[in-house]
């Protein structure tokens, strides 16, 4: 079915980051969005009609930051750290993220898509048509590309999007420990070249913090991104201040991510560079923080704020849109508004796609219809999956 016309809808285009509310009618063609509005010009005379009585329409979801792609779990690291353990007690037992080092290397290609899909499985089930993947739990050349051959996979196997990000410098593995910079030349930046070679990069990231990589070990990475016309984005102040953000910026950053210790002027400098904050409230609330994230700075210097899962074994074990936009909002302080936007426009701004997250004529045809009266609805419920139906590309 190439051609149909959706009456009788509320639609929430999001056009400008806001509901932008119409009551009326959305006709798709050939996988684009052809009409939104309150009428239908007798263009559409005859074009098949389906009556939605009512309805939501939405940009179909997107989740911009997840970690899908990984083998193992840490479930009995969550037990043992509720259970008393200290940090350094469960990284003694094997725990934290060499635990999904070992993990990842040892699991086959086939296992680490069968784990994924299950998570982007969940994600679907929610509306989410575009979704981000990110490698950096292989840590040497050879498993970092086949995570991110498995998160191409993905995308070949399922009517979503899939759009990679090299994390490379995501964590320093055991046998380069306080050899950083050794680790970079040796296996982060050639990697980097090789999956770029391969064709299974579309962005480049790294996780800037004091048990990972400083500002100027970033802003190597960042320069071979640079040199490979990759765009990048950051993990950046997420335990605490390191400049990792003002960097994001000066690069000119797709996003900054985390930032929960981000300062006002940091919010001026994403302002500035047009870099999207995207917010991780699944970390926050897995790890019990503190320190929100400077919603009121974004909100003062008008930097576009999305949402995400940030999908991971260890800090976000979190596959839900939906609940991550109530977190977003008990968590946060996020407008309802404000988290749609942050899982549909600003998310997609944030991996650089621009054909879709607004209701708008031209745009592709991903849509999310929802069995609710009105959109804050979508944030409000908790564990509660309104979806009617998704429409990828016109069809569904």
């Amino acid at each position: 079915m190439t051609a149909r016309v959706f009456s009788n809808v509320q639609i929430a285009t999001m056009e400008g980051g806001n509901y932008g509310l119409i009551s009326g009618c959305v006709a798709v063609n050939k996988g684009l969005i052809s009409h939104v509005g309150p009428d239908l010009p007798s263009d559409y005379d005859g074009w098949p009609t389906e009556d939605l009585q009512g309805r939501l329409i939405t940009p179909a979801l997107v989740d911009c930051h997840t970690h899908l792609v990984f083998g193992g779990n840490r479930a009995r690291e969550f037990e043992m750290r509720l259970n008393g353990a200290s940090y350094q007690e469960i990284a003694r037992a094997g725990g934290g993220i060499v635990s999904t080092v070992s993990a990842t290397r040892a699991a086959s290609d086939e296992e680490l898509i069968k784990g994924a899909q299950r998570r982007l499985d969940a994600l679907i089930a929610e509306g989410a048509a575009l979704v981000e993947v990110k490698s950096g739990y292989g840590l040497d050349i050879e498993t970092e590309l086949r995570m991110l051959r498995a998160a191409r996979a993905l995308g070949a196997r399922n009517t979503v999007r899939i759009r990679t990000s090299y994390l490379g410098a995501h964590a320093v593995p055991a046998d380069y420990k306080g050899r950083e910079d050794a680790y970079l030349d040796e296996v982060c930046l050639p990697g980097l070249r090789a999956a770029h070679a391969e064709g299974l990069v579309d962005a480049v990231d790294g996780f800037c913090e004091g048990i990972a990589f400083d500002i100027n070990q970033i802003d190597r990475v960042f320069k071979v991104a640079h040199e490979l016309n990759l765009p990048v984005k950051l993990h950046a102040e997420q335990l605490s201040h390191l400049g990792g953000t003002a960097l994001a910026a000066r690069h000119g950053a797709l996003s900054a991510d985390h930032i929960e210790y981000a300062t006002e002027a940091d919010a001026k400098a994403l302002a500035v560079a047009g870099t999207v904050a995207v917010l991780l409230p699944g970390a926050f609330y897995t790890l019990r923080e503190t320190q929100a994230p400077p919603v009121g700075a974004l909100r003062k210097h008008g930097v576009a704020m999305a949402l995400a899962s940030d999908c991971n074994p260890g800090s976000s074990p979190l596959a839900s849109l939906l609940l991550t936009m109530n977190m977003g909002c008990t968590l946060f302080g996020l407008t309802p508004a404000e988290a749609l936007a942050g899982v549909t426009c600003h998310a997609a701004r944030a991996l650089g796609v621009s054909d879709t997250g607004v209701v708008a004529r031209g745009k592709r045809a991903d849509l999310a219809i929802w069995d609710v009266e009105e959109p804050a609805e979508l944030a409000y419920r908790i564990g509660f999956n309104p979806l009617h139906r998704r429409i990828f590309g016109g069809e569904g």
